[in-house]
């Protein structure tokens, strides 16, 4: 567990599961009565606006100074809030559909590892040519 700004302890990666967060998101949305706006639709609209106001932080930044915001803590703290907002969203939107995050993202590992194998594509870009675009 890490410190908040209080001294108080706060959970991160290393002791909250997925499940914990998903609980967490569904818990804030519940005690709110906002379970009838939080609809497939609604939510990944919502994943879409959070995501853009995410690139909206590197828009115009050489990779080089996106690389240096690590050093900014202002900005950092910015980014961070704008991350947050996209992985409760798309919390929220594994809620709405009780779809269980960590098999969908195994299986598209697995999926993605059989479509890129190691040995042709490691440390090579050129698959973004050759499919015409990329998924991850």
């Amino acid at each position: 567990m890490t410190q908040n700004r209080t001294g108080a302890s706060r959970m991160n990666d290393a002791d909250t599961t997925l499940g914990d967060l998903r609980d967490m998101v569904r818990e804030f949305r519940d005690r709110r009565e906002w379970a009838g706006f939080h609809t497939p639709k609604n939510l990944s609209m919502a994943i879409a606006i959070e995501a853009a106001e995410l690139m909206e932080e590197f828009q115009w930044l050489s990779a080089d100074e996106a690389w240096g915001l690590r050093d900014n803590a202002r900005r950092l703290t910015a980014i961070g809030e704008e991350l947050a907002d996209v992985v409760i969203y798309a919390l929220s939107f594994a809620n709405s559909l009780d779809l269980d995050v960590t098999t969908m993202v195994l299986d598209k590992l697995l999926k993605n590892a059989e479509k890129y194998p190691e040995g042709d594509y490691r440390g090579k870009s050129s698959w973004l040519d050759e499919e015409g675009g990329g998924e991850a």
